[in-house]
């Protein structure tokens, strides 16, 4: 039995990560590498977001009372 070595595509499986102006390369959980963003590039976004080279952020619709109840029903659930 011989062992070969073989090259295989994992481009779809790679995941990457924005971290202090770089965006940090995985593979799973195992970090494969590094790119750094050049200053001045320009992130396109959709959209519902915004960014910038340190974060991104979306854009929701939130409530100003999340526990507010629709009705006056109980603990129980009885109305």
């Amino acid at each position: 039995m011989t062992l070969n070595q073989q090259k295989i595509d994992v481009t779809n499986r790679i995941v990457g990560k924005l971290n202090n102006g770089e965006i940090e390369l995985f593979l799973e959980n195992e970090k494969i590498g590094k790119m750094t963003i050049p200053p001045g590039s320009n992130l396109q976004l959709e959209n519902h977001f915004e960014g910038n080279i340190q974060n991104i952020y979306q854009h929701v619709t939130t409530t100003d009372q999340p526990n507010a109840r629709y009705t006056d029903c109980d603990e129980g659930g009885w109305c």
